[in-house]
């Protein structure tokens, strides 16, 4: 019933673009009868309400009033259908694309994921998929339309960080000259009303909009930096500080500027990500070739994709061969050979020859759509430190704003101040008090790791878990397709029956095991002697579950299959026996080859291990992680891996409820951080019951980038340690920031109760430390390139 009677809207804001726009719009709705939930995406400006359908309008006209423009968003561009405005303390371009989370939460938490500490629940997002069409069904559509112009005018300045817009180029340069003559004026001694004016007219012409946002602040009861500048200026002009009044705004407006520049390159960082695809592809049209936008390309549609050009959707290659440079979505850094039959991605790029490709995939479904949704979706989860600094701003502000009343009435009354002096530094407290690069500082450098990841072809499913992997002591590992690569490959062949010779045996093997889709049978079949070998005809073909295979070739009656089956058929020697256990032993895998008298040929075949994982689980003891195997597989075959790969502990013959509460059995002390890292629908409980589960070789998977907390995008192990020292390098970058951010203020404050301090390094402070912690933060972005 829930579902039927509310609806979730995303509506873009362009003025939406930190905390202080989030609390003036949290004040203005979560309250509103018929509002029962607020998700914030800051980063994409996109907030999406809760709502029942009839309160839609009332809930725009509340934006309004607050002096924001909403845009009903649908997903699809990255410019909405009413051309807006961009503000407060990260201003922006439209350099950031946008999406609608369909997750309503009612608690109105802007993380929309309250309980996500507790990693029980850390996959129940419960998405609506019933939603009003302007919520937009499939975010990702709108990747594919490249970069969209705003429809702002030359003459206008970026936007501002407090709602509204900045003024024009004029205006701010106008402003600047004005408060410049009116400390010239006041330098010179001269007359004081041209001072007053020369102030008066700089404040008006480049804190018009600061005033405007201010009073709407106020109006709600927040303290945000544009009330707290208003109220500053207003306070400095009532005093007679009328230069430094007028050149605080004018700076104050100027360094809003720049703040919103550098914030532009987290934005564009991501915005690169959803470039990668091309606008248009060649679809081939009632038998002619023709440019088709991506979006218009229905499934099943052929495209051709020249050498050199970029790959528009995923697809099957249908003719041709080449070499796909995958590194945008896998972050390899060698391309893969492609030929008929293998998939290709978007985003991708075709390196050599032309090839043609059957679309799977529209173009907001494909593999590059889903990783950008997720990365989106991502940004909205909010890291531990996060939830912290946004809750110790809620707090601080008020406090340190009750410290400027004091300090403007305590001195004076009882201590024989000057009250004008105390005022002054009153004010200068003020200007600080705005907590905007402390509350900055773990959402750009929270976007950023993520951004760094996906270049690397790791997916991070929100801050939370690239800042626990800093604290990961254990890691689980599943060994099938994770530690090996999945697939067992012939390691030997030994006759045993003189009466046939050995390509007489390999043959009938081979023609048996073509038939079969065991693995091991696939080995056989597959082995590169085998190539050169001609098949003879099977007749009265078995196969036998849990066995292997029989049929009749000749006028004999063959069986290939397991050393159980040759015990039970009566042919299996003491001598033969001996053979199959010692090569059991080594960790492989044992077929023969029988007839009704006696075993003829043994073979056997092992899975291999992956090189990188070999180096990624040294990588992961070097970091100080131990890891532990995990598997169904033998004991015998489990030692054999487990001593090759160098892992710290092996347990074989595991159902996965049991791989489970192995996982479980680690996080006893509650301490330590454990991952685990499968790539198997058996390995689901173990990755639900880690901290952090990784899915190996996500590329192409829905489910595996959806319920995965982080996705590997290829079978690459070396990508856990990468995702470890990015986690570490986050973590000390947010330590950095909000020690950074808090030791200019804490510094500020010591200088104005030495009575040292003035507006004009107030503002430079607040400015400056924001710019700070943003550069800072922005570092992740090269951390793909050093590290990996």
């Amino acid at each position: 019933m829930f579902e039927q009677q509310t609806r979730v809207t995303a509506i873009r804001i362009e003025q939406m673009d930190c905390p202080t726009e989030e609390r003036l719009l949290r004040k203005a709705l979560e309250k509103k009868p018929g509002v029962t939930g607020l998700r914030f995406n800051l980063m994409s400006r996109v907030l999406s309400v809760t709502h029942e359908p009839a309160v839609l309008d009332e809930v725009m006209q509340a934006i309004r009033k607050i002096g924001f423009t909403p845009e009903l968003h649908d997903g699809k561009s990255a410019t909405p259908r009413v051309a807006g405005k961009i503000g407060c303390c990260s201003h922006s371009h439209d350099t950031a694309r946008s999406h609608g989370d369909s997750n309503g939460d009612s608690n109105g938490d802007s993380n929309g994921h309250a309980g996500h500490d507790d990693h029980h629940h850390k996959h129940d997002h419960d998405h609506d998929h019933d939603h009003d069409h302007d919520h937009g069904q499939a975010h990702p559509a709108h990747r594919h339309t490249g970069n969209t112009k705003q429809t702002q005018s030359a003459g206008e300045v970026s936007p501002n960080i407090g709602g509204g817009i900045l003024p024009a180029w004029w205006h701010l340069g106008l402003g600047g000259v004005l408060a410049l003559a009116s400390e010239l004026v006041h330098w010179f001694s001269g007359p004081v009303w041209l001072t007053i004016v020369c102030a008066v007219a700089a404040v008006a012409l480049a804190g018009t909009a600061t005033y405007r946002k201010g009073l709407v602040a106020l109006r709600y009861g927040d303290l945000n930096i544009n009330a707290l500048m208003s109220i500053a200026v207003t306070c400095a002009l009532l005093i007679g500080q009328w230069p430094e009044a007028a050149m605080v705004m004018v700076l104050f407006t100027l360094s809003e500027w720049i703040e919103a520049k550098s914030l532009d390159r987290t934005r564009a960082a991501v915005s690169g990500l959803m470039n990668l695809a091309p606008e248009t592809v060649t679809v081939q049209i009632d038998g002619q070739w023709q440019k088709v936008e991506v979006a218009q390309v229905a499934l099943g549609s052929r495209v051709r994709i020249a050498p050199g050009e970029r790959i528009g959707l995923d697809g099957r290659i249908v003719r041709g061969v080449t070499t796909v440079n995958q590194a945008p979505i896998t972050g390899e850094s060698v391309p893969v050979d492609k030929e008929l039959g293998d998939t290709v991605f978007a985003g991708t790029v075709n390196e050599a020859g032309e090839i043609e490709i059957d679309v799977t995939a529209a173009a907001d479904s494909t593999t590059l759509a889903r990783i950008i949704t997720q990365i989106e979706e991502a940004q909205a989860v909010k890291a531990p430190t996060q939830r912290f600094v946004d809750t110790f701003s809620r707090y601080y502000t008020p406090a340190v704003v009750v410290l400027a009343v004091l300090l403007a009435i305590i001195p004076p009354l009882f201590f024989g101040g000057a009250w004008l002096s105390w005022i002054y530094q009153a004010l200068v407290v003020l200007i600080i008090a705005c907590p905007c690069a402390l509350v900055i500082s773990t959402p750009v450098t929270v976007v950023s790791g993520l951004t760094a990841a996906a270049r690397m072809g790791i997916l991070i499913k929100g801050g939370v878990y690239l800042e626990q992997g800093h604290r990961m002591g254990w890691l689980a590992l599943d060994k099938t397709g994770t530690i090996t690569q999945g697939q067992p490959v012939q390691t030997g062949m030994t006759p045993l029956d003189q009466a046939y010779s050995a390509d007489q045996l390999q043959r009938i093997a081979v023609s048996l095991a073509t038939r079969s889709d065991h693995p091991v049978s696939r080995a056989i079949a597959q082995a590169p002697e085998a190539s050169a070998l001609s098949a003879v005809t099977v007749d009265d073909f078995v196969a036998v579950a849990g066995r292997g295979v029989q049929g009749v070739i000749g006028d004999e009656r063959w069986y290939l299959g397991s050393a159980v089956w040759a015990q039970e058929l009566g042919v299996m020697s003491a001598a033969v026996k001996d053979r199959v256990a010692a090569a059991q032993n080594s960790g492989q895998s044992v077929v023969l080859l029988m007839n009704t008298r006696a075993v003829c040929m043994l073979f056997t075949a092992a899975d291999k291990i992956k090189d990188s994982s070999i180096r990624a689980i040294e990588q992961l003891h070097q970091l100080g992680v131990k890891t532990v195997m995990l598997s169904g597989d033998h004991q015998s075959v489990v030692d054999a891996v487990a001593k090759t790969s160098g892992v710290t502990q092996a347990q074989a013959q595991l159902l996965p409820q049991e791989k489970q509460q192995l996982v479980q059995k680690l996080q006893k002390d509650g301490q330590v951080v454990v991952g685990m890292v499968g790539d198997g629908m058996n390995d689901a409980p173990a990755l639900a019951q880690a901290n952090i589960g990784f899915a190996m070789g996500a590329m192409g998977s829905d489910t595996a980038i959806e319920t995965a907390d982080v996705a590997l995008m290829d079978d690459n192990l070396l990508k856990i340690p990468a995702f470890l020292k990015l986690s570490r390098t986050t973590r000390r970058v947010l330590v950095q920031n909000i020690s950074l951010a808090l030791g200019i203020k804490v510094v500020f404050l010591v200088l104005v109760l030495a009575g040292l301090g003035s507006m004009w390094l107030a503002v430079f402070a607040d400015v400056g430390a924001s710019l700070l912690v943003v550069a800072n933060g922005l570092r992740l972005l090269r951390f793909s390139q050093r590290e990996v």
